[in-house]
């Protein structure tokens, strides 16, 4: 079970930067609503966060 945790952290990570990277961008060249680059830097920060959590869980 440590390994398939770690391993869903190690994927979760590049996902979250991915996604606030690009609502950074797209936010660039298109006029985004509040709610819109709230919620998709929300959900990137979301999954950083699941992701940490992950990562430092040990089994008792």
């Amino acid at each position: 079970m440590k390994k398939t945790a770690k391993r869903k952290a190690l994927i979760l990570i590049p996902i979250a930067m991915f996604i606030i990277a690009a609502s950074q961008i797209f936010s660039q060249f298109v006029a985004l609503n509040d709610i819109t680059k709230g919620l998709s830097i929300g959900i990137g920060i979301g999954l950083l966060l699941t992701a940490l959590i992950f990562r430092n869980f040990k089994a008792a």
